[in-house]
């Protein structure tokens, strides 16, 4: 995964177009990303998961996500385990792994054979600097309630990646991105939206590289399949207002990650998300999951179970990928965050830009964060 500069400039003014999203013809992402590839170094990771399970790290995921698991049934007074042979029918790629009715539970929340991967995708055009750094990102929005668990791994030494910051951010039920005024995402005539701060979050990751959210499960908006961006910042500080700040923002990984479209398919049967009037597009016919599975071994999906009975309970996932440590990229976002609300970046399009702040009148990254609000979609 090391990057070259033409690739890294291509990547970052492709952030400010709208090419891969609502309405839009993802052809131009598609083609920016088989130049990435042609200069990047890729791996799914399997060499990694001996030394893994022998430094203790994959007993500790077993546990980790059996309390998180069981933390998040009894605050929705989901006390009773539910049936095993229903968790291994739903569960990703599980049935193709052989596992049975009878699999001891400790080996579904095992799986590094096939979820550990490297699911390195363009960043898309909605990317905002300036967040907040929290663990629960769904504000007032509507939908499945999703916890999500994040591992990071060194792709070079097969490591966790502790003391970097995980940032991830999505669309809401109707497929909506907060934060971002453009054509093809809502209601664009809404330029309040430009202040919300909804789905969208950073996390630091503990001494196994794990980083946690709750969050809802997202929709689904036309040109692209249910998707979850993710974003690895090395070397940040955290300011004294809860963000990373606009200055200098850099990435040592930029992925997607997807979810089952047997899963999508149910929660797509719920409110709000059956209340979305925009086209669906499935994972096969998503032309951006289609380049990344097309590199053998990639698997760029959560593994995931239900918390209760059925998706309206919730949805526990969880997926470790690899980055390369020592390899970094400049970002550019299509907007910034800051105490006064959000502002459009007039770099993020042609003519790119380093990844700072637009020009000063627009507040500073050291300023507190105004409190945030979730508008209709």
């Amino acid at each position: 995964m090391r990057f070259a500069s033409s690739t890294l400039l291509s990547l970052a003014l492709l952030a400010g177009s709208a090419v891969a999203h609502p309405g839009h013809d993802i052809s131009e992402e598609i083609r920016e990303r088989r130049e990435f590839l042609s200069t990047a170094k890729r791996t799914n990771l399997d060499h990694c998961a001996p030394k893994l399970k022998a430094r203790g790290v994959e007993k500790r995921n077993v546990l980790r996500r059996e309390a998180l698991l069981e933390k998040a049934r009894a605050k929705r007074g989901l006390n009773k385990k539910r049936d095993l042979e229903t968790v291994l029918a739903t569960d990703h790629n599980k049935t193709s792994l052989g596992y049975t009715t009878n699999t001891d539970p400790a080996v579904l929340f095992a799986g590094y054979n096939a979820c550990l991967l490297t699911p390195e995708v363009t960043q898309g055009p909605y990317y905002v600097g300036g967040e907040y750094v929290r663990e629960n990102i769904a504000e007032e929005q509507a939908g499945v309630d999703t916890i999500l668990d994040y591992q990071v791994i060194d792709i070079n030494t097969c490591e966790p990646v502790p003391e970097v910051y995980l940032e991830m951010w999505h669309c809401n039920a109707t497929g909506v991105y907060g934060g971002i005024v453009a054509s093809g995402n809502g209601d664009s005539s809404d330029e309040t939206n430009i202040n919300n701060t909804w789905l969208r979050g950073i996390q630091k990751t503990n001494s196994d590289g794990v980083a946690q959210f709750e969050t809802i499960f997202p929709g689904h908006y036309t040109s692209r399949a249910t998707h979850v961006h993710i974003m690895i910042h090395q070397g940040a500080t955290l300011l004294a207002n809860s963000t990373l700040g606009n200055s200098n923002i850099t990435a040592s990984h930029v992925g997607q990650a997807f979810f089952d479209q047997d899963l999508i398919t149910e929660v797509e049967l719920t409110a709000p998300y059956n209340t979305n009037t925009q086209e669906l597009t499935t994972n096969a016919d998503d032309g951006i999951l289609g380049e990344e599975t097309a590199t053998d071994g990639v698997d760029p999906f959560y593994e995931y179970t239900l918390l209760g009975d059925d998706v309206s309970s919730g949805i526990f996932g969880w997926i470790a990928f690899g980055i390369n440590a020592t390899a970094t990229q400049d970002v550019t976002p299509a907007a910034f965050y800051y105490a006064e609300g959000g502002v459009a970046n007039p770099n993020a399009g042609a003519g790119g830009g380093s990844g700072g702040p637009p020009p000063s009148g627009n507040g500073n990254s050291s300023s507190a964060p105004a409190s945030s609000s979730t508008a209709s979609a």
